[in-house]
């Protein structure tokens, strides 16, 4: 990525979302573009600026964090989301996962850790907080087996990517999953929008990657 980082931040307090506004814009290599007092100022600054990363609460009036993450993945899926929030409960986290975050950091973190978490995602990465991720560990990696490493799609969805990972053209996925062509096409555009990718070739890419294939 050439130039700064261009961020949106979403936080239904004004101190919070001032404070914040004030340590990144200090910050070289980010530029704050915009800032959103509910879900769905979140939602149009997302579709309007197009950030590269939206700063998003998961409690936020009007619309919800995790809802309106699930909205900008579909509207603006060019737009990293990374959840920066005081909720450390499984449901919160899980629930932002598949909504189309690609971080989770808590409000106690550092300006340094915000701030990589903030490169991070801008830079097509998924990163947590470290209370957050042993529970990421824990939940996906639990009974020895290896961590889903796309928890944010659901289970047809990855039954779809591994097999375009496979080579497979639309219809014969969808003979095999006994799905109509138009549906298959719907779920794989599902994934490259969740999974903040221009297409399948990078869809296909990132899932080999992780051992998908």
């Amino acid at each position: 990525m050439t130039g700064p980082v261009r961020v949106v931040l979403a936080d239904d307090h004004p101190v919070v979302r001032d404070g914040l506004s004030a340590l990144l814009s200090s910050v070289p290599g980010i530029e704050v573009v915009g800032t959103a007092g509910t879900g769905r100022e979140a939602l149009r600054a997302a579709v309007t600026l197009r950030p590269d990363v939206l700063v998003l609460d998961v409690q936020m009036p009007e619309l919800d964090g995790v809802g309106a993450a699930r909205e900008i993945v579909r509207a603006a899926p060019d737009v990293a989301i990374l959840m920066l929030t005081m909720f450390d409960d499984d449901d919160s986290v899980f629930a932002a996962m598949r909504a189309g975050a690609a971080g989770y950091v808590l409000k106690g973190a550092t300006q340094d850790e915000i701030v990589r978490a903030i490169h991070a995602v801008a830079a097509g990465q998924a990163i947590f907080g470290p209370g957050v991720a042993k529970r990421v560990i824990s939940q996906f990696g639990a009974n020895g087996h290896a961590a889903d490493p796309f928890p944010e799609l659901t289970h047809r969805e990855r039954q779809v990517l591994g097999l375009l990972a496979a080579g497979m053209p639309i219809g014969t996925i969808g003979a095999k999953l006994g799905l109509a062509p138009k549906t298959v096409t719907n779920h794989a555009s599902a994934i490259y929008a969740k999974l903040h990718v221009a297409g399948r070739a990078e869809a296909v890419e990132r899932a080999r990657r992780a051992g998908i294939s």
